[in-house]
């Protein structure tokens, strides 16, 4: 276990010498490694305590969407039950998501990277690097047996985890090869079928928004494809200079990426009448939308409206600037639908079980993402789940409905933890509109709200904090 000591003080830091500032330092990073070295150990531990037989305990009925069997790491791995996840999540003040990650990650290098794993707890591998290669390990394509895992857990440790993706992308590819995992189709490449991994992609960052609205995209395409690309931004943006635009190049080249895509599918829409049907009859995927929902701000004096200068976009939760805005509408492809404003003050209700739109909208502008601890996910693409559990009998028995489709029993939930809640002993109430208090399995407790999540259990004491930086003295 770790051992917590006591560092100096925010009075005691401002007296050390640069050689013990440096002294500190390497030793805050040691303790930080080793912590980490440790929340590995601790997320292994947690999913021997849960294999699918303690789905038994959680769930005990068999119906659609109960707990199953979650293999979270590559083959020969144990099994976790799935729902075990979203407890140790929200202790470390994670998503669902990463939490399933990081015990997949620990198995992973357990199971099947042990050197490796070995290395870590001996403080010669950083823990980030490690994840890193357990990661590629999970995901190969084809997937890795545990003899090929274990020649790669060889080779890295070898080098003592010194390995960057391009090394590790290629000694992928030379164990595919070594161990004959990949089905060689000598039609497609002569010369060594599909064994090699496959690094292209192209990912748009859209959860890591600059305040001026904009977002990365990387990719990694064929060279003929990537020349044709650089081909037609190239034009365009020479074409948009001759229109008059006076945006530098790079803006440019960025606005012509977008005015390819739009275009590209009004040209499907156009050339199939709104059809997903080719001329021979052939099934095509249709050409989508891209809808935002803005929100913004409005103020109202006599007969004219002013509009605040930023507003929000339900699409990542994300700040937007009204000029945005008002560029974007102004391309003359793009549908504008106003829709009213929804007072969430108000309360709604509806008879019966099903929720109308009405409420249903009310429910995604007032609780935004799913309002389970620490959960982002939008709430537009949510179940609304009725707090208090809806009586289907109670009608038809004469008894007080006990969960009314109401708005003050309604909240989002994404699909994975509307489950959770419905099938293991979490449970939430609602304590004010949008404020959500929830209980583990374990009797930790979280607050939801607008806000994000608080943890209302004791806080650990743990180590002593630095605590704020002072202000230093001015020089004389």
């Amino acid at each position: 276990m770790i051992e917590a000591q006591a560092g100096p003080g925010a009075g005691e830091v401002e007296d050390l010498t640069a050689s013990d500032l440096l002294a500190l330092a390497r030793g805050s990073k040691t303790a930080e490694d080793r912590a980490a070295a440790e929340l590995l150990q601790v997320a292994a531990r947690w999913a021997d305590l849960h294999p699918p037989e303690s789905i038994h305990s959680a769930a005990s009925f068999a119906v659609a969407g109960c707990e199953h069997e979650e293999p979270i790491a590559g083959p020969g791995t144990p099994l976790v039950a799935e729902f075990c996840v979203a407890e140790l999540g929200a202790v470390l003040g994670i998503t669902s998501v990463s939490a399933k990650k990081l015990i997949g990650h620990a198995l992973e290098l357990r199971h099947r990277l042990p050197r490796l794993w070995s290395q870590v707890h001996a403080g010669r591998v950083p823990v980030w690097r490690a994840r890193a290669v357990a990661e590629v390990t999970i995901h190969c394509t084809p997937a890795l047996t545990r003899e090929a895992a274990a020649f790669v857990d060889a080779q890295v440790v070898a080098v003592a985890g010194r390995i960057g993706p391009a090394q590790l992308d290629r000694l992928v590819a030379e164990t595919i090869k070594r161990f004959d995992l990949a089905t060689a189709d000598p039609a497609a490449d002569p010369e060594d079928g599909y064994l090699h991994v496959d690094p292209r992609h192209v990912t748009i960052h859209d959860q890591d928004v600059h305040f001026a609205g904009t977002v990365r995209l990387e990719a990694e395409v064929d060279l003929a494809d990537g020349l044709d690309l650089h081909q037609a931004l190239a034009h365009r943006a020479a074409t948009l200079k001759a229109l008059g635009s006076e945006l530098p190049l790079d803006a440019r080249r960025a606005k012509a990426l977008g005015d390819l895509a739009r275009t590209q599918t009004a040209l499907a829409l156009f050339q199939h009448g709104h059809t997903n049907r080719s001329d021979d009859g052939q099934d095509l995927p249709v050409a989508r939308e891209v809808v935002l929902h803005a929100h913004v701000d409005a103020t109202l004096s006599g007969d004219t409206t002013t509009f605040g200068p930023t507003g929000r976009l339900e699409e990542g939760q994300r700040l937007v600037l009204l000029d945005q805005l008002k560029s974007w509408c102004g391309d003359s492809r793009t549908k504008v639908t106003v829709k009213p404003v929804i007072d969430l003050n108000a309360e709604k209700s509806a008879p019966g079980y099903a929720i109308p739109d009405r409420i249903r909208d009310h429910i995604t502008l007032r609780d935004r993402t799913c309002v389970f601890p620490w959960c982002g996910r939008p709430a537009r693409g949510c179940d609304v789940d009725h707090v208090t559990e809806y009586d289907h009998d109670a009608d038809a028995e004469g008894r007080p409905q006990p969960g009314p489709t109401h708005t003050d029993n309604l909240a989002a939930l994404c699909r994975f933890h509307h489950r959770l809640k419905t099938h293991t002993a979490w449970h939430y109430r609602m304590t004010a509109p949008g404020v959500f208090e929830w209980t583990s399995p374990h009797g930790h407790r979280y607050r939801r709200d607008r806000s994000g999540t608080t943890a209302l259990d004791p806080p650990d004491p743990g180590p002593p904090e630095l605590g704020p930086p002072s202000i230093p003295s001015p020089r004389r």
